[in-house]
């Protein structure tokens, strides 16, 4: 037995200034915010886009600033927000009716950079899970807690996980009639016969979380998976067909060194689907990531350094349309990585993508990759494109915190369940191009602030005449 996970509600960020990523959501991820909840210590915003669901909670008593200590707010295309003013009023000033200060399916995780650090389970029932994790052993941040409002109850807790900060809220929304949860006010301007809704537009058509890839130290990966199989009933997804059980997916070569390992909750009894047991959208699966000891400074080191320990580095949002998706928000202002430009030009690779149909220099424009699947697996029920070939399109945005720790990827399946294994190289050499290049202008800022300060110390000629 295990606490059944019926499917993933919600991820919740911890941030400094919830206006700033509220913002970025919004404007540059295109999702819309459609529940909000504030008091004098809290501000919790809630954003939606297809089946994927944010909740950007503001650490409290914190100061705002920006990523460059600028305007928390800026004016963009789209919405035109021109003060924080203006977008408190956009998103409403509603208290909780209880008058709880604290934060609510949540818990203050007291942590010293941004982060996103909570995965919201909704499960069948609380109190049987949280009997049977006790047994287990699990840390538990909230017991059993009941919400409720005129629309029914919501129970809830909060138990720790083996992964550094992350932490699993486990809700049951069975006796709640409600679109979301107690305690959040709805915003009217998305709504939509009088329930709240997400405008999908063509451009940006994101459907759901695809998968939550943690950053771990090295030789943590058995710990975690068998955590996460002996208390929510989670299975191996094997990256690669002959994967070894223990060892995982392991790429060690060309200066690169990356072991992945990867899961997902059981969807009934034969746990042979990937899907949730509505069938209404996929199960998101879980990543593990851990860097090999023979590699020097990579990214998983810097996530492990920036954010102080393991935690959840990057989730993917699924999307039906990757081209047209990675250009709207592209145009928001969305940063992507880009591969080298030999990714796009060689021969087995530019053969390759226009076999799928695709044309290698509007992939380029974005820095969009792709990977076929020649894995022959029942799990995936996807769509196969016209030649029967199984392929996925993925592209990572640059980190959207302050820290080169969180960013997000797109993900474009074509009947490919893995996660892009042919082109963990690009994107291994484009992230450490990225961080290498930010770790120079560190060194030149620090430089050029050693060298102001030194001549702010030398004496004046008055100064020298003087003594």
């Amino acid at each position: 037995m295990a606490a059944f996970v019926s499917r993933l509600h919600h991820i919740a960020l911890h941030v400094r200034n919830v206006d700033k990523v509220a913002y970025d959501l919004v404007q540059k991820f295109k999702f819309n915010l459609f529940f909000t909840r504030e008091t004098e210590s809290f501000k919790q915003l809630a954003f939606k886009k297809g089946a994927a669901v944010f909740i950007v909670n503001e650490r409290p008593n914190s100061p705002h600033f920006g990523l460059n200590g600028g305007s928390t707010l800026s004016s963009t295309s789209g919405t035109s927000l021109k003060s924080e003013q203006e977008w408190n009023k956009k998103i409403g000033k509603g208290k909780y009716k209880n008058g709880t200060d604290s934060c609510l399916y949540d818990v203050y995780p007291q942590y010293s950079v941004d982060t996103a650090c909570n995965v919201c389970f909704e499960v069948e029932d609380v109190e049987s899970s949280f009997k049977f994790l006790r047994k287990q052993g699990c840390v538990f941040l909230v017991p059993p807690t009941e919400v409720c409002d005129d629309k029914g109850v919501v129970t809830y807790m909060v138990v720790k996980s083996i992964v550094g900060n992350v932490n699993h809220t486990l809700v049951d929304r069975t006796r709640y009639d409600g679109s979301f949860l107690p305690g959040f006010q709805e915003v009217d301007t998305v709504m939509n016969n009088g329930r709240p809704t997400v405008k999908n537009t063509e451009s940006c058509p994101i459907s759901h979380f695809d998968h939550i890839t943690y950053a771990c130290p090295r030789m943590l990966t058995p710990q975690v998976i068998r955590w996460y199989e002996r208390n929510f009933g989670f299975q191996r997804f094997f990256i690669e067909s002959n994967e070894d059980v223990d060892e995982g997916f392991v790429l060690s070569q060309d200066g690169i060194g990356l072991r992945l390992t990867a899961m997902y909750w059981k969807s009934s009894e034969k746990g042979t689907q990937l899907l949730s047991p509505d069938k209404k959208e996929p199960v998101c699966k879980f990543v593990i990531a851990e860097s090999l000891p023979e590699q020097g400074s990579n990214q998983v080191e810097t996530f492990l350094e920036q954010h102080r320990g393991p935690g959840i580095q990057h989730i993917g949002l699924y999307t039906e349309d990757i081209v047209s998706t990675a250009q709207t928000m592209a145009q928001a202002g969305v940063h992507f990585f880009s591969p080298p430009p030999a990714y796009y030009t060689e021969v087995g690779k530019q053969k390759e993508m226009e076999e799928a149909g695709h044309d290698p220099q509007v992939l380029s424009q974005y820095g969009i990759l792709l990977d076929t699947d020649l894995r022959q697996t029942d799990l995936s029920r996807q769509a196969i494109d016209a030649q029967g070939k199984r392929y996925l399109l993925q592209v990572f945005t640059k980190p959207i915190f302050c820290e080169d720790t969180f960013f997000l990827e797109l993900i474009e399946r074509r009947g490919a369940s893995g996660f892009g294994e042919g082109n963990i190289r690009a994107l291994w050499r484009s992230v450490q191009a990225y961080m290498e290049s930010e770790r120079a202008e560190t060194r030149e800022e620090n430089t050029a602030e050693q060298q102001h300060t030194s001549l702010e110390s030398l004496p004046t000629r008055q100064n020298v005449y003087e003594d």
